[in-house]
Parts: structure tokens; sequence; C-alpha cells
């Protein structure tokens, strides 16, 4: 995998890892959300929404609930739009239903920075006035530049700013598995 001056440097999880952490991640949804009636899934786009839905499916096999899954589309809530040289591609948050009064569970791959969930708080508010909001990520790398943490965690590493941590979804990328990857000049 070289694209955009990267190569893979090491795998972080294999896809029985990737899944026990996803099995895991669920569970955890289960025990913090006791009124799953009251509980949207949304996804941040792109590899997000695929994580919610995977988490929606431990949820669903452990309670026999059926959560709402919704998309985050953060494409014109971004800080550094002034910073793309390209057009932002719109792809649209759907929330479902009325968010007012219920809890939702942002879904992210990544946990970085903080920027994109700010991006993400901001979309949904736009929708309503949700009761609650939490956190999940399948990796928290570290490297905050805003005051964010993640209620559920799958797997935090330490990592340096050259390093990339790509995740992988077998719907977009083939596989589902997480990869390091290094920045080459």
């Amino acid at each position: 995998m070289k694209a955009n001056n990267l190569k893979e440097k090491y795998r972080i999880m294999d896809t029985k890892q990737f899944f026990r952490t996803i099995r895991r991640m669920g569970l955890e949804v289960v025990e913090k959300f006791p009124d799953l009636d009251n509980l949207i899934i949304a996804g941040i786009k792109t590899r997000g929404v695929y994580l919610a839905r995977y988490i929606k499916d431990v949820v669903q096999e452990e309670t026999g609930m059926d959560i709402p899954v919704g998309e985050i589309d953060i494409s014109f809530y971004r800080d550094d739009l002034s910073l793309i040289d390209e057009v932002p591609v719109v792809r649209g948050t759907r929330l479902g239903e009325n968010i007012d009064d219920r809890k939702i569970l942002v879904v992210d791959d990544v946990l970085f920075t903080g920027r994109t969930v700010r991006a993400a708080l901001d979309a949904i508010f736009d929708f309503g006035r949700p009761k609650e909001v939490k956190l999940a990520v399948l990796i928290d790398r570290g490297w905050r530049e805003l005051p964010i943490c993640a209620d559920i965690v799958g797997k935090k590493i330490t990592t340096t700013l050259s390093e990339v941590v790509k995740v992988k979804v077998k719907e977009v990328d083939g596989a589902d598995e997480v990869w390091m990857l290094e920045r080459v000049n």
C-alpha cells in the first residue's frame, strides 16, 4: 500500500482482532446505555458509518434491539476548508428521526486531533438538541488539539506525527483491519 507518500509499517489489527474489538465495544454500548430505546448510533462518514453498523449488529445480537444507525457528514463543518485544495464532497448527514432528547453515540475510526469530532458535534446540533452525546472510536492515537476524549475506545496506541493509522473496512477497502503507515518523503 503506497499512496500519497505512505508506506505500510505494520498491522495493528488483523480481521480477527478487529472484530474481537468491535464485539467488546458493542458490549460496552449495552453496558453504558441501559435505555437502548432512546439511542441512535451515528457514524462519521465514511468508515465510521460501517463501524457504527458493526457495533449495532453486536448490540442487536446481545439484546434483540434494532438500534437506528445514522450517518454524519462533516464536509462543511471542517475548520480547515480554506486549507483544502479540493471542493469538499457532500454526502449528507442522515440521523433519521427527530434527535431532540435522544442519546447519540458518535462512532469514528481514529481519534487524533479531535477536530473531526468537533465538526461532527456541530453537524449534530444543526439537526436538534440531543439529551446526550457520547463518542466511540476504534483507535485512539493521541495528539489531541481540542479537549475531546472518547467514552468507548477499541484500542489506544502511541504514535508519532509522521505515522498514519489506516482503518480498513471490507465495504470500502476489501478487508477489515488496521494498519500503521509511515510518511515517506
